[in-house]
């Protein structure tokens, strides 16, 4: 087993890891934390692939920015340190479902389009060329996937904003009805 083969295991094995922690997790800071952990994990492996300008990028934009974007929101509309209430079983059966129809549906594109090899020369991977296929709408363009991207962002922000506000209201009520109020530090305390 080569040096090359033991880093790619490692890199997927922290990648993956790190991805079912952050699903499986009850506490919504440490799944922002294995998040992070999951996408250190892909830069790796793009430095791996000798890509070092998508990997500065892949740090830079999503490890540098969103993750410290989703860390800053948990910490600005909950505490840090709760837990989130357990799934209903039918929502659990349901995304599983969901994850599993999904990898059924990339695994048959994968069997039924052959990846045929070719001899044409690749494409330097310089910030030149990158921005050209980015910014370009003919056939090989990528604008029309980055402003998809950009949208996926947005909607996953938004959804983490609403996971981390959402306290039901019953729970309010009745803790108003009982005198309990929290202090600074989020500690209940009877109303005097």
């Amino acid at each position: 087993m080569t040096a090359s083969t033991i880093i790619f295991y490692l890199l997927a094995a922290i990648t993956l890891g790190s991805a079912l922690l952050a699903v499986t997790t009850r506490q919504i800071f440490r799944a922002a934390i294995f998040l992070l952990f999951t996408l250190i994990g892909i830069a790796g492996f793009y430095f791996w692939l000798q890509y070092e300008f998508i990997a500065a990028v892949q740090i830079v934009v999503y490890v540098g920015g969103i993750v410290v974007l989703i860390i800053f929101s948990i910490f600005l509309t909950q505490q840090s340190g709760e837990e989130m209430p357990k799934p209903k079983w039918g929502r659990t059966l349901f995304a599983a479902l969901a994850a599993f129809c999904g990898f059924a549906l990339i695994l048959a594109q994968i069997l039924l389009h052959p990846f045929p090899a070719t001899s044409d020369t690749a494409t330097e991977a310089s910030v030149s060329n990158i921005g050209k296929q980015l910014l370009d709408i003919e056939q090989n363009g990528m604008a029309l996937p980055f402003e998809v991207i950009s949208i996926l962002l947005l909607a996953a922000m938004i959804g983490c904003i609403v996971i981390a506000m959402r306290q039901p209201v019953e729970d309010k009520i009745m803790n108003n009805e009982q005198g309990i109020m929290n202090d600074e530090g989020g500690r209940a305390n009877l109303k005097s």
